[in-house]
């Protein structure tokens, strides 16, 4: 018999200097009765930090005028479909950045600042998809974690 998949859910935080901690322990609470192995509790943090810190430093880049995160998350027989939504600035250019590899064979002075994250997300996750409508922008994606089937 498969392991039971846990019911949908959702949890929304406003932006802010915590708001990616609290997303996160929410979110990985929410998952305990499926008893992820330790590596896939790994790969949903290391996504989902990726992507909350990602919202929470370009989409609402002003501190003093924070903003809602919602994420929903459904558990499906081929991993965590997760949503998530926010009313900050766009995506440049309207589009998920490339996620190319960042070259790390450079002096540690010349290493870029940023540019791994978008290679980690689409590395570790699967069907990342990004959509802006009506001045909201939604972020799709697959983490092939928990599966059942």
């Amino acid at each position: 018999m498969a392991p039971a998949l846990l019911p949908p859910f959702e949890l929304s935080i406003t932006s802010g200097e915590l708001a990616v901690r609290e997303a996160l322990g929410r979110f990985i609470a929410a998952l305990s009765p499926i008893s992820l192995e330790v590596e896939e509790t790994g790969t949903v943090e290391l996504v989902m930090a990726e992507v909350l810190n990602n919202i929470v430093e370009h989409a609402y880049p002003d501190a003093t005028k924070p903003g809602p995160i919602d994420i929903r998350c459904a558990h499906k027989a081929d991993g965590l479909h997760v949503s998530i939504t926010d009313a900050g600035l766009a995506m440049p250019d309207g589009k998920l950045p490339l996620g190319e590899p960042v070259s790390v064979d450079v002096a540690l002075d010349d290493l870029p600042e940023g540019g791994f994250g978008w290679f980690l997300i689409q590395d570790l996750a699967k069907d990342v998809h990004y959509a802006r409508n009506s001045h909201q922008n939604r972020l799709t994606m697959r983490l092939p974690v928990g599966m059942t089937g």
